[in-house]
């Protein structure tokens, strides 16, 4: 018998895992449109407002900064330099290290990117706060449970 206020443990819209899952794929929804118009995947559009930031980062860096492995992120940035938005080169002073970088194709399309975010700031209907705190909590719950992760599988 369940508790006082708590949920059905099998209730799938009582769950928090199929709540974020869902709020997840609506918010890449609202990035569609603008991202199509401009040729780019959701996780495109992701890399490049990492370097739209650095400009230039070890592919290394950048896996941990997406938290995506290299298999995934490999192939995202090969169709990324096959479009001319990025490139890719061994580092002269450790050649270990593979540095990706934009190129002015790649810097002058953030402009045109820079629309999904007012599109979808407007489509959540919150304020800028209302932003920050949610997206604040998302990142300190996504720190807990990755820390939980390597707690559980150390």
């Amino acid at each position: 018998m369940d508790q006082p206020g708590s949920v059905a443990p099998l209730a799938l819209d009582e769950q928090l895992c199929f709540a974020l899952h869902s709020a997840s794929r609506a918010m890449t929804g609202c990035y569609r449109p603008v991202l199509d118009a401009i040729g780019l995947t959701y996780s495109q559009y992701a890399v490049l407002l990492v370097l739209w930031a650095e400009e230039s980062i070890p592919q290394r860096e950048l896996g941990e900064r997406m938290h995506l492995d290299s298999g995934t992120l490999s192939p995202m940035l090969t169709r990324l330099e096959s479009r001319g938005l990025i490139t890719r080169a061994r580092r002269p002073d450790d050649e270990r290290t593979v540095q990706v970088s934009l190129t002015g194709e790649g810097t002058a399309l953030r402009e045109r990117a820079a629309v999904a975010q007012d599109e979808v700031v407007r489509a959540t209907g919150m304020s800028t706060e209302e932003i920050v705190a949610l997206r604040d909590d998302l990142q300190r719950l996504a720190a807990r449970l990755r820390a939980d992760a390597g707690t559980a599988a150390g």
